[in-house]
């Protein structure tokens, strides 16, 4: 069984340093303490909207892809999205269990376990053999996550949840917090207004986290010129439209006066290219090529 104990020089300098640190971390995967050099802590939602979703992969996508490694906890929603778009960017992700090193929980993101794995990432814990979560084992697991990373990233979160413990937990280790600003209709966007009135940074930008690394955003918005060259005026018109807000097909033709036959093959185009993905019957821009929102900066 791979294990660092607290002893050794490779065990996260981060870590060690808060109240209760484990005295053994049990991982799978290669242990290369060059993961650990430059982490964000990424949290959210069980039950995220499509704009969480759509928000996490974006931000996720650049920071991964300028070499941040996303750590989060696993969990279905914002922590399994977080941990896929990092895979995807490509990049490296760390996901902290509540379980025992040897239990893929929840068991049927095992494809995701594996992905993480495959593209050199860990898998950690503190928990040895098959040992099931437990009750008590989740705010556990939720210090490790918040101590491995300077700054914390809350997408999503209600007013009684996993990611608020989880920011209560990166203030008391005085990490930095940036909380996702959402419409107040929605009750995962009131754990994150919540942390704004209380005193988080508000996320408006990839680039403002960048900085904080002493990164720039080259690598990102190289990603995104690369997905946008070759586009028509029209497909670009189609894109800037997308980026105020996801719509259905006949909402574009109405907003941009075109013939619903050249909107569709455009959108058709669009989707082929990946640079949009239909879901409940609107169109949304997804983080290659997309230059709306406010992550594109």
């Amino acid at each position: 069984m791979n294990q660092i104990d607290i002893k050794s020089n490779e065990y996260p300098s981060s870590l060690r340093q808060i109240p209760d640190p484990p005295g053994i971390l049990y991982y799978k995967g290669d242990w290369n303490p060059e993961l650990f050099e430059k982490t964000i802590s990424v949290v959210g939602a069980r039950r995220m909207t499509r704009y969480g979703e759509t928000m996490t992969d974006r931000l996720v996508t650049d920071l991964a892809s300028s070499g941040i490694t996303i750590v989060s906890g696993f969990m279905y929603g914002i922590d399994a999205r977080a941990h896929e778009s990092a895979v995807n960017a490509p990049g490296k992700t760390i996901a902290v269990m509540p379980c025992g090193i040897n239990r893929i929980h929840p068991e049927y993101q095992e494809d995701l376990y594996h992905k993480i794995l495959g593209t050199g990432g860990l898998i950690l814990s503190e928990y040895e053999g098959d040992m099931p979560p437990a009750l008590w084992t989740y705010p556990r697991r939720n210090r490790i996550v918040a101590a491995l990373s300077p700054v914390l990233l809350v997408m999503e979160a209600a007013l009684k949840s996993g990611a608020l413990i989880t920011a209560r937990l990166a203030e008391k280790f005085n990490k930095r917090i940036y909380a996702l600003p959402g419409p107040l209709t929605s009750e995962v966007s009131l754990g994150t207004a919540r942390l704004i009135q209380r005193g988080a940074s508000i996320l408006t930008g990839v680039q403002e986290i960048l900085t904080e690394y002493g990164l720039d955003s080259v690598k990102a918005v190289s990603s995104r010129q690369n997905g946008m060259s070759g586009l028509s005026t029209l497909q670009k018109q189609i894109i800037q439209h997308l980026s105020r807000e996801p719509l259905t097909a006949d909402e574009l033709i109405r907003k941009m006066g075109k013939p619903s036959s050249r909107i569709g093959a455009e959108l058709t185009l669009l989707s082929l290219r990946k640079l949009l993905r239909l879901q409940e019957g609107r169109y949304f821009l997804i983080s290659q090529g997309s230059c709306g929102g406010y992550v594109c900066l």
